[in-house]
């Protein structure tokens, strides 16, 4: 008979061994990591590896972001309680969830109505009540609502503008942008006269759907 995982033993290793030790200092971002279920936020066949240094796979031909990532990004968004958040593209919710414990309110936009089903379900049973899911496609989703945060949680080959016209002035937002499998994370700030892009650290994550490179045909 196995002994059934120890998710509270896990979460702490995957803090200090995996999250921390990637430049994640600060306490806010290490706290929210440390006490909320990841678990909770994945497919029942993926729990036991909610705390391993992994990109899971989802439906869809999804993934979620390794937990290093997820704590980068976090960090690099410096969310306060004044804060209104747009995740996109997470597929689990779980950014969302520790965005709603950072920040004012949350909307989390997910292309797949399974997944933004899954989503809801995960946020309520943790009782995140400041985060709310959108079905809709980044890429055609209109909105009039501006957000002083975004979070991408997938790739794209060139940013697009739309993004940065949901920012409101001096928003902030982290992305992955280029082309794999050396790509750049940078955190794109909405000033007054152009973006400002600051490059944090160079990774390769799945694209968003509809985001990557065209195809170059050779003759």
């Amino acid at each position: 008979m196995s002994t059934p995982m120890d998710y509270s033993k896990a979460r702490e290793l995957m803090v200090e061994q995996q999250v921390r030790p990637w430049d994640v200092l600060d306490g806010r971002v290490l706290d929210v990591m440390a006490t909320l279920p990841r678990e909770a936020f994945l497919p029942v066949a993926h729990r036991n590896l909610a705390y391993a240094d992994l990109a899971l796979p989802l439906s869809h031909g999804e993934s979620a972001m390794k937990p290093v990532l997820q704590g980068r990004a976090l960090q690099a968004l410096a969310l306060d309680p004044s804060d209104d958040v747009l995740v996109i593209g997470d597929g689990t919710g779980y950014l969302a969830a520790c965005a709603g414990r950072l920040a004012r309110d949350v909307l989390a936009l997910e292309r797949h109505a399974e997944h933004a089903q899954a989503v809801t379900a995960a946020l309520s049973e943790q009782s995140i009540d400041n985060a709310q899911v959108v079905v809709g496609d980044a890429l055609t989703w209109t909105t009039d609502r501006r957000f002083t945060a975004i979070l991408v949680a997938g790739a794209v080959d060139t940013i697009p503008q739309r993004f940065i016209d949901w920012l409101e002035p001096n928003g902030r937002m982290f992305i992955v942008r280029g082309r794999s499998p050396v790509m750049e994370a940078v955190l794109v700030r909405n000033e007054v006269n152009a973006p400002r892009i600051q490059s944090l650290f160079e990774t390769d994550v799945p694209y968003l759907a509809g985001a990557a490179p065209a195809p170059v045909f050779k003759f």
